[in-house]
């Protein structure tokens, strides 16, 4: 049997299913991002839960004193309610485990990565960053 190389659409899903909760529209999500990712550098081989959780639990001296990293709202244990340290109002778990419709509108998802990534990373997150930290989230 001869095998045939596979399409780079292909490989960009199969690099995304260890990150896939099941929710079709997260699988979509982050085959975009991948697809993203993938352009913005040839040698993306996958999103990295490993990664995704750097982007969280860091504190990154760029931010605002008081949100300098994800976990400073969202809390450490992200399948528990987070408080937002600006309003202090309570923010639903990210962990897609307690919060199954986590990532599933990319409206909503790029509305949230426009505001935070500005504020806790000070810079827009890149595809890669974003794709990681779903799959972070995806896995907990």
């Amino acid at each position: 049997m001869k095998l045939r190389p596979l399409s780079t659409a292909v490989v960009l899903c199969l690099l995304a299913i260890p990150a896939m909760a099941g929710d079709p529209a997260r699988d979509a999500l982050l085959a975009d991002y991948a697809a993203q990712a993938k352009r913005d550098d040839a040698a993306f081989a996958g999103f990295s839960a490993d990664r995704g959780k750097l982007v969280y639990v860091t504190r990154h001296a760029e931010a605002k004193p008081d949100i300098q990293a994800c976990a400073a709202c969202h809390g450490d244990d992200p399948t528990k309610p987070g408080q937002s340290a600006k309003t202090g109002k309570t923010i639903e778990p990210m962990a897609v485990s307690a919060n199954p419709k986590r990532f599933t509108s990319m409206e909503d998802v790029e509305k949230w990565f426009g505001r935070n990534c500005r504020e806790v990373l000070g810079h827009d997150c890149s595809a890669l960053e974003k794709g990681d930290y779903i799959t972070f989230l995806a896995s907990r």
